[in-house]
């Protein structure tokens, strides 16, 4: 008997929702559909605003919230309407929010993370049961909040014997280790494409470089990547999580003092640089033997990126999650469908390899149709 989920997120890079709905009946998910959509400009520009400390910005985030969840129905909408399956035959939405601020155990010790959400409204407006607040009982717990997808990393691509790597590359990036042993790692390594989108938003007007191509014709600065690297989240061990509220465009603007007369072009090949040498050392770092490295997220779709990582990592056979059964921009929003499922049916997580919980917790809240 199918068992429908429907996973949606919406992630760092802030380029809009992804959608996918699946049926969990059988021992591995079966995507039976994708959706996507752009966020408008103007939600858009909101939540990247939102990012930072500003003006009302209470009522601007629940406004925000709403927005973000009327993209979401439409999703939604969308996804039953391509499989012709009924709102009443979806057990639950995995809504996974928008991440505006990332501060785990700072502050008062626990922090906090906070992803803008209205997932009462997305009952609502679906008739389906929403699961979502993912992150916080783990950071009660004492975890970071961050990654939660490893656990669906390692369902579905993990290899009993072999050590694999997975590495999603959103705005932000994470990796997955899953060592031959059926032990797991799991952590974010720095930016993925937030600071690459942003600085040729700036400077082409585009919202993404095309498989890297403005990246490929530059030349990387060895002395602003030597700088940038020196940054001290590259150095700690994990567990460690990170967002924009550190890999932002202040940040940026610091490492450039000094390189203000640097051709745009190659300061994007460096940024680019960046990425990929961000993750190639934490997998030299944690599992220099890593036979095969699966990348998701929409870095996968970025062929120079690809190509640098694979330069960065001879021993590794780097490919796309397409070629591992899912393709790259569907793995996330399969993982909070798959999430979602896990709240539904009360299982926990063991969250002490990745997060640093304390123990094993139910994840997430569920919001009855």
């Amino acid at each position: 008997m199918p068992e429908y989920f429907i996973g949606l997120m919406s992630g760092t890079s802030l380029d809009g929702v992804d959608g996918v709905l699946a049926d969990f009946s059988s021992a591995s998910p079966r995507v039976l559909a994708h959706a996507s959509r752009p966020f408008p400009p103007a939600l858009r520009a909101e939540l990247l605003a939102l990012n930072s400390t500003g003006a009302d910005e209470l009522q601007r985030a629940a406004l925000a919230g709403n927005a973000l969840v009327r993209t979401y129905s439409l999703v939604v909408s969308e996804l039953l309407v391509n499989t012709r399956i009924p709102a009443s035959a979806i057990a639950a939405i995995g809504a996974h929010g928008q991440t505006v601020r990332h501060r785990p155990q700072e502050f008062d010790g626990t922090g906090y993370t906070l992803q803008l959400n209205q997932p009462a409204l997305l009952a609502e407006l679906t008739g389906i049961d929403v699961v979502a607040d993912f992150r916080s009982r783990d950071v009660a717990a004492g975890g970071q909040g961050a990654p939660l997808a490893p656990f669906f990393h390692q369902a579905l691509f993990g290899q009993p014997g072999k050590s694999v790597g997975v590495l999603n590359i959103g705005g932000i990036s994470n990796i997955t280790l899953l060592r031959a042993d059926g032990s797991m790692l799991g952590f974010d390594c720095g930016p993925g494409n937030a600071l690459i989108d942003g600085w040729i938003q700036q400077h082409q007007g585009k919202d993404y470089d095309s498989e890297g191509r403005w990246a490929a014709g530059g030349t990387v600065l060895p002395a602003l990547l030597q700088r940038m690297r020196a940054e001290p989240y590259f150095g700690r061990m994990p567990p460690k999580s990170t967002g924009r509220d550190l890999f932002n465009r202040p940040w940026l603007d610091r490492q450039l003092q000094s390189f203000e007369s640097a051709a745009p072009q190659d300061v994007q090949a460096t940024l680019t640089e960046l990425t990929a040498a961000a993750c190639a050392g934490e997998v030299l770092r944690h599992e220099p033997k890593l036979a095969r490295l699966i990348v998701c997220g929409g870095g996968a779709l970025n062929t120079h990126l690809m190509q640098r990582l694979q330069a960065l990592l001879p021993g590794a056979a780097v490919v796309s999650s397409a070629e591992a059964g899912l393709p790259p921009l569907q793995v996330e929003a399969t993982a909070f469908a798959w999430l979602a499922r896990k709240t539904v049916r009360r299982e926990k997580l063991e969250l002490q390899s990745t997060t640093g919980a304390r123990g094993a917790r139910v994840l997430g809240c569920v919001y009855p149709a």
